[in-house]
């Protein structure tokens, strides 16, 4: 059974779930349906907007350690091995997640505590997007040996006028990984200014 969360809300995953070792973390969103006016009257279009998700590996003080712990569409996995992106999807249409990432507890290096998982708009600055523009935007967790989705959280606010998100994380504590939903908007433009916060 899937527990739906709120922003700010945090969960166990592995204490209540024996043997969990392995999780995808899926993200999704939509773009904005607009109403453009012309010449034959108004037509409805979905806004082409690139979302990108990306994957900061941080140590116990909530610092980058190396750059390579930074997994994103063009370093698609951490130097172990623990983490993997499935890769860039740039439309965000069609039904499920938009993008996959996939993380082996059991292999996270002993030096990281936290796995915060961030979307933002490519190219924001040129093409003047921002998550106002974007729709129906969750995170959720799936077992990977049997695809059941353990958490999802949605996210609800409005982010209009913010160009990054900080969505989650999946974080040690006392022994046991927990997801902690966050539901942050940043105006940060791109991955790099992002991972700024954590160096």
């Amino acid at each position: 059974m899937t527990i739906s969360l709120v922003k700010g809300q945090k969960i166990d995953l592995t204490k209540g779930n024996a043997g969990l070792t392995k999780v995808v973390v899926g993200l999704g969103w939509d773009p904005a349906v607009i109403e453009k006016k012309g010449f034959f009257g108004t037509k409805k279009t979905a806004v082409e907007i690139d979302c990108d998700a990306s994957v900061i590996l941080l140590d116990a003080n909530g610092k980058l350690t190396k750059e390579k712990n930074v997994v994103y569409f063009a370093n698609l996995q951490s130097p172990d091995g623990s983490v993997v992106h499935s890769g860039d999807n740039r439309t965000g249409e069609g039904d499920g997640d938009d993008e996959q990432i996939s993380v082996n507890l059991s292999q996270v290096p002993a030096d990281v505590s936290k796995i915060i998982f961030v979307v933002n708009i490519y190219d924001c600055v040129n093409r003047k997007q921002d998550f106002g523009l974007v729709q129906s935007a969750y995170i959720r967790i799936l077992n990977d040996s049997n695809k059941q989705e353990l958490v999802k959280f949605n996210l609800t606010d409005s982010y209009a006028g913010r160009t990054s998100l900080i969505v989650g994380e999946i974080y040690r504590h006392s022994g046991e990984w927990k997801f902690n939903a966050i539901g942050e908007g940043s105006t940060d433009t791109t991955i790099g200014q992002l991972v700024k916060r954590y160096t």
